[in-house]
């Protein structure tokens, strides 16, 4: 990382009088001007990894001289929010998968991680990412657990908080789930704010559904941004209190085509854009910010100010004063691109040097040895007979899923019972799902009903259930389920299919259960592979991605019905709730 503090100021300065040669020069490219709204022709001139100056004129030919052919030079883009663990990569993969879309910086929440392994989680992710082209500052998790309505592998309190938010690559305090507790005063939740406050260092919301009174008080604390967004009102109301809006384009949550109706050439200034969580096969066939920009573009919005989104507006957020333009003084992180429309990265450089070209990445990453993050599977032993879903009658509480989100709705039913015990019925599309401790081996298990997913005759598990990462399973029998669950421990962790106690196909995530140690290209094989398995051996919908939404339903901070190790939750109650009605 090229530092400000220590930059080479009056090598810059001769570069730029044309005294001493530049590194690189880059001549005959459209350059975006982010602070004008406009493009100009020029060259670039970079040295010691920054750019010193627009023009080559009179000055001594630079070390490697690039021919950009017209082509638009474009300032690396950057995610103002993302959880590197959904990409199911380590940061040096996850890198190598991002960058030859034109993404130069990242600001990550290792929630998901710090959910299982705590602050060695985030050690991890800061060290792994060292490694990395990808720029990565991190957020530390705010909220680890999410609620104290599960059990996480890990707490973060206000004192641990403390001890990682100094380190330099650590810009402040991840996405304030806890809502409640801003609005209530929770003191705890005071302490964490102070702490950010203390250290000057920022505080990233999470506020769904927030307006009037609550979202002035949420404000009054500090909070500078919010990802949460549906609607074009609630983005304005956002911003009317000076809060920056994500525009979220991910797997999972898409939230941008509704949102570009909201934004305004008054407004757009407190736009960033963000993926929050990305699969694989979607940043292989879309791409990353950069598919953010290309919606906007479509959208109507003017390329140009897609670009500052993209770059300027995020770094100007998060405090990064050394990227975001292509101007004078700053990192030379850029790429070069022939079309406006498509975004394409065509070439990327990171600090002066290329490394990336036509959509791939020139040298890969080198990955570390994950300490303190290994695979925890460590659920207390149990027998098939603890899937049994005893029910005092039949008509009952389900989780009815609602394809394309991760909100379900508050569904009723009513079930076959064989002697006081649930059992499954082929004409209705009703599926038995257990929740399972698997970091503390406590015994805890919630278990509950669930409608939606399609799945004919078998079962799946994952350790990949937000956000504290507990196994999650569902399935049409107790053998099949409890099949599932010893093959995730049999691989430490992942995601697993089974029909007839026979598994068909599963993917290990050995680093903390939730990411893989192979290249993106290899889990994207891999992960298609047992989508299409999911199809057409288990049965599951077109409309319902078979992991991802899986792994959604144990989130109890979105509503409605959800499941966790201590049961069924009501979000929209906070509370728990009996299954049967």
């Amino acid at each position: 990382m090229v530092s400000m503090k220590n930059r080479p100021t009056h090598t810059l300065i001769d570069v730029a009088m044309g005294r001493e040669k530049a590194d690189l020069c880059i001549r005959n490219v459209q350059i975006a001007d982010v602070f004008n709204g406009e493009f100009f022709t020029s060259s670039v001139l970079v040295k010691d990894g920054l750019i010193a100056g627009f023009t080559s004129e009179n000055a001594p030919e630079a070390l490697i001289t690039i021919d950009a052919d017209g082509s638009y030079l474009l300032p690396g883009f950057i995610d103002a929010h993302v959880h590197i663990e959904s990409s199911h990569c380590s940061p040096t993969a996850f890198s190598d998968a991002v960058v030859p879309h034109g993404t130069t910086t990242v600001i990550a929440d290792p929630h998901e991680i710090c959910n299982v392994s705590g602050l060695a989680g985030l050690d991890y992710m800061i060290a792994s990412s060292e490694n990395a082209f990808l720029e990565v500052f991190f957020m530390v998790p705010s909220c680890v657990p999410a609620t104290e309505h599960e059990h996480a592998g890990a707490v973060l309190d206000s004192e641990k908080i403390s001890l990682a938010i100094t380190h330099n690559r650590v810009l402040g305090l991840g996405e304030m789930m806890n809502f409640p507790g801003v609005l209530n005063g929770d003191e705890e939740v005071l302490k964490k704010l102070a702490i950010a406050e203390s250290e000057g260092k920022l505080v990233d919301g999470h506020a769904p559904g927030l307006l009037g009174q609550s979202l002035d008080a949420y404000c009054a604390a500090g909070i500078i941004s919010d990802h949460e967004s549906e609607t074009p009102d609630e983005l304005k109301e956002r911003i009317r209190r000076g809060m920056y809006v994500m525009l979220r384009q991910g797997s999972a949550c898409q939230n941008l085509p509704a949102l570009m109706k909201g934004v305004t050439k008054d407004n757009m200034r407190f736009c960033l854009f963000c993926t929050d969580d990305k699969q694989p096969h979607s940043i292989l066939e879309e791409g990353h910010i950069n598919y953010n920009a290309r919606l906007a573009v479509a959208a109507g919005m003017a390329p140009i100010d897609a670009v500052r989104i993209a770059s300027l507006n995020a770094a100007t957020c998060y405090g990064l004063h050394d990227r975001g333009a292509i101007a004078p003084g700053r990192r030379a992180d850029f790429f070069l691109t022939r079309d406006l429309f498509e975004l394409s990265a065509d070439r990327v450089f990171i600090a002066g040097m290329e490394v990336a070209r036509d959509r791939k990445i020139l040298e890969p990453s080198i990955p570390i040895e994950p300490e303190g993050v290994g695979s925890s599977v460590q659920y207390k032993p149990f027998d098939v007979g603890q899937f049994a879903l005893p029910l005092k009658n039949s008509k009952v509480r389900v989780i009815d899923i609602i394809p394309g989100g991760v909100v379900t709705a508050q569904g009723e039913a009513e079930v076959s019972l064989r002697d006081g015990i649930w059992i499954h019925d082929r004409n209705q599309d009703i599926l038995e799902l257990a929740v399972i401790e698997r970091h503390h081996g406590t015994g805890h298990m919630g278990k509950a009903l669930i409608r939606g997913y399609g799945m004919t005759h078998g079962a799946v598990a994952t350790t990949i259930a937000h956000d504290s990462h507990n196994i999650i399973v569902i399935g049409d029998t107790a053998e099949d389920m409890y099949a599932a669950v010893e093959s995730l421990k049999d691989i430490g962790g992942g995601i697993t299919m089974v029909k007839d106690g026979k598994v068909l196909a599963s993917l290990a995530h050995p680093i903390a259960g939730l990411m893989s140690d192979s290249p993106v290209s290899i889990v994207h094989e891999q992960l298609s592979r047992m989508h299409y398995t999911a199809r057409t051996e288990l049965g599951i919908a077109q409309g319902i991605d078979p992991f991802m939404t899986l792994s959604f339903m144990a989130l109890p901070v979105i509503p409605t019905y959800k499941l966790t190790d201590m049961g069924l939750f009501d979000v929209t109650t906070f509370s728990f709730v009996p299954l049967e009605l």
